[in-house]
């Protein structure tokens, strides 16, 4: 087994703050990733912004597989940083970058490194970055003029 660093990046037209409020925004995920289900572990009542140390459960349509994300870096607008806390992928540490573009929008880099994974893995690893960055973006392209 060796690591892996994986990097994608994408524009949206949408401000930053749409596009950080996208990545927070546990709900909207199953529209715009092949993922069925992510929830914030919250307390049953609790209601509050996203915190550093924060856990998330997400499920995968493909293979059904779910694992347990902990939130470690928040930066609003500018930094939304997680590593593996439980699941199949437990090397694992991504963080989402956004920059203002130039003319206006967003530039969006997702990086992910895996502390162990398989060469054969990597291809797919980084198709699925890609995927995932993209939709990101479309979906914040979307909301642009939309709730805040």
């Amino acid at each position: 087994m060796s690591s892996l660093a994986v990097t994608a990046t994408s524009y949206s037209s949408a401000p930053s703050a749409r596009v950080y409020a996208a990545l927070l925004d546990a709900e909207s995920w199953p529209s715009w990733t092949s993922y069925y289900e992510v929830q914030w572990e919250l307390p049953a009542g609790v209601e509050r912004p996203v915190r550093v140390n924060d856990l998330r459960t997400i499920c995968s349509r493909l293979g059904r597989v779910c694992c347990r994300e902990r939130i470690v870096e928040l930066v609003p607008d500018q930094r939304f940083s997680y590593e593996q806390a439980a699941g199949l992928f437990a090397s694992h540490r991504g963080s989402v970058d956004l920059a203002r573009a130039p003319h206006g929008g967003t530039n969006i880099t997702w990086s992910a490194t895996y502390r162990h994974t398989l060469p054969l893995l990597g291809t797919l690893r980084r198709r699925r970055l890609q995927v995932l960055v993209h939709d990101l973006a479309a979906y914040a392209n979307s909301i642009v003029g939309g709730h805040s």
